[in-house]
């Protein structure tokens, strides 16, 4: 059992660092109490978290290749307590979303990493195996998060919600250090620029998309911020094309497969989280929830989302990576429909049952091929930047999700004559939307991603501007 270790170390640190995506949703209500924030403050809260997840994994995923996956990993491990702790201690919302930032930026050394650190400690059947309990910890993790949350926000107050990080953290550093080992340093240099345009880009658009949804799209600063986010993205291009060791490999692009795989992120941890948000505010506003019986309510999703990931990921190696990520977000977008179609005015929380069940269904058989998938499309030396770059298009989905969600909710709960009326038909067009995007998303990847034709393996050494082996 040693050899399980190192995976052990690994997913403590992606269990926590996903809990948290999700595990303020059911929090929310008593945020808005203690700290008498507003809902546009509480959609910070989650998408500060995301957005520096999403802005900052290829950064950190580029830090990783030259300085070492293990250090990266533990360096985030450490931040990401210390921003904990600062999250707990917050005595106001503005310092709480700040702290979130820094929680981020921790996690997003974590998550950069971990698909690497997977990729090259394990091989042959092993490494399937510890793909598959990856992923199951992946999946399982964003879906427990509002479960865990009202557990620990019930007995404990919200505060607890970021105090249970300390002690996983530390554990998860200690067992690091000692099975893992330290790695080589890569060669090379960070991409600053293209790290500066991209998070302008990431965090420019979502800011326009929020305040989009609060204050009109004709409003000035929301026309403003979409201006800059288009001019950031533009630039992106001319910005890596020229640098000498670029962030993200423009090249990889070109293929088909991995322009799929991204396609596929993003979408899929749109349609599969964002509105789990919304979800949590309908449980508790309306139907008078307690925070732990809200939790519960999104159980079907967290529970067959691990029970899939688990079972199916031993198997996964078995079939090309298309089938389980693009039957995975074709059956997001079904339960993602049945949602939308289920709740209306007068429905209780037994009407989410079923389409929680069928999405979480999805989750479990697309989260362990996700990344490996991409891990797998280039070499050794760039894995660390193909798993962020993956991880940062899911990210990207999750933070814009929660944005462009969020401006369609509002609008619906705002023209609607009653709360409870407002509340289901901003819960219908959420999950429309999401089923949409899942829908999209399957058939993207079904498309796009082939199995690799044989090609002789590269043994060259890793150059500035590395080329992807085979894609799948």
């Amino acid at each position: 059992m040693r050899k399980w270790l190192p995976l052990v170390a690994i997913c403590l640190g992606a269990f926590i660092l996903l809990v948290d995506v999700t595990i303020v949703n059911v929090a929310l209500p008593r945020m808005a109490d203690d700290l008498h924030a507003s809902f546009s403050s509480l959609q910070w809260v989650i998408d500060v978290y995301a957005l520096a997840l999403a802005a900052l994994l290829m950064v950190t995923g580029s830090l990783a290749d030259l300085f070492g996956h293990r250090r990266l990993y533990t360096a985030g491990l450490s931040l990401f307590a210390l921003a904990s702790l600062a999250c707990a201690l917050a005595p106001n919302a503005a310092v709480l979303i700040a702290a979130r930032g820094v929680q981020g930026a921790g996690g997003a050394a974590m998550f950069a990493t971990s698909a690497a650190l997977v990729a090259a400690t394990y091989h042959g059947r092993d490494r399937g195996v510890a793909f598959g309990v990856w992923g199951a910890v992946n999946g399982a993790a964003a879906a427990a998060g509002p479960i865990m949350g009202g557990l620990l926000t019930e007995g404990f107050g919200w505060q607890a919600i970021f105090l249970v990080n300390l002690p996983i953290a530390v554990a998860a550093v200690a067992l690091t250090l000692r099975v893992l080992p330290a790695g080589a340093r890569g060669a090379g240099r960070l991409d600053v620029p293209g790290a500066v345009v991209f998070t302008l880009a990431a965090a420019a658009l979502t800011y326009a998309l929020i305040r989009g949804g609060e204050h009109g799209w004709g409003d000035g600063l929301t026309v403003t911020a979409f201006a800059v986010a288009g001019a950031a993205a533009v630039a992106f291009v001319p910005v890596e094309l020229r640098a000498p060791h670029p962030m993200l490999d423009l090249a990889l692009l070109r293929r088909p497969a991995f322009a799929g795989l991204l396609t596929g992120a993003l979408l899929y941890q749109l349609a599969a989280f964002s509105g789990l948000v919304f979800l949590s505010l309908w449980l508790q506003n309306v139907l008078g929830l307690s925070p732990v019986r809200s939790g519960l309510a999104l159980m079907p999703l967290a529970g067959t989302a691990f029970v899939v990931a688990a079972a199916a990921g031993r198997h996964m190696h078995k079939v090309a990576p298309r089938v389980p990520i693009g039957a995975g977000l074709l059956l997001i977008a079904a339960g993602c429909l049945m949602l939308g179609t289920s709740v209306h005015a007068g429905s209780g929380q037994s009407a989410l049952f079923a389409g929680l069940a069928v999405a979480g269904a999805g989750v479990g058989l697309a989260t362990p091929v996700l990344v490996s998938a991409a891990v797998d499309a280039v070499p050794p030396a760039r894995a660390g930047m193909a798993g962020a770059a993956v991880n940062t298009f899911r990210q990207l989905g999750l933070t814009l999700g929660i944005a462009l969600l969020g401006a369609v909710f509002s609008g619906r709960l705002r023209s609607a004559p009653s709360l409870r009326a407002g509340y289901a038909a901003g819960i219908d067009r959420v999950f429309l939307l999401s089923a949409a995007a899942g829908l999209i998303g399957g058939l993207a990847v079904l498309l796009t991603v082939r199995p690799a034709r044989a090609e002789p393996e590269a043994h060259e050494p890793a150059a500035p501007r590395p080329s992807a082996t085979a894609s799948r």
